[in-house]
């Protein structure tokens, strides 16, 4: 398959994504709130972009660990969280453009990106993407 005639991810594909990490050896719990609804494809694109992102971070730094993944669907924003509860990285390990990424594609969209250690231990990550409600 030509990887430029596929479709961009969205979180419609979020099940795979979710269980390529399992299948990695991350348990990961999801959780799925509020009523689906389209996402502009940007959007859809930035948020699937993100879980990947935590995830595989919690992959490769906080092993072993668990994951939970949260995503809200509302009115005007999409919420995202992405939580482990993995040892903490050590620092300098890893080069940090994954963070740096998950920033710029944040801002593009004028949202909000919270990104880092849980006082309890592991990680979290928080995104919340504006979205134009659809006018019915």
């Amino acid at each position: 398959v030509n990887a430029a005639l596929a479709p961009q991810p969205g979180l419609a594909r979020l099940d795979v994504l979710v269980e390529q990490a399992r299948k990695a050896g991350l348990p990961i719990e999801l959780t799925l709130e509020g009523e689906r609804h389209v996402l502009p494809p940007g959007v859809d694109l930035t948020a699937f972009r993100i879980v990947q992102e935590a995830l595989t971070n919690a992959l490769k730094h906080a092993r072993p660990a668990r994951a939970q993944v949260t995503i809200r669907y509302g009115r005007e924003a999409l919420d995202l969280e992405i939580t482990n509860d993995g040892r903490r990285a050590r620092t300098g390990e890893g080069t940090g453009h994954g963070l740096v990424g998950m920033r710029e594609r944040v801002a593009l969209y004028s949202g909000e990106l919270e990104a880092g250690p849980r006082k309890r231990g592991g990680y979290a990550v928080r995104a919340r993407l504006p979205v134009e409600a659809e006018s019915a």
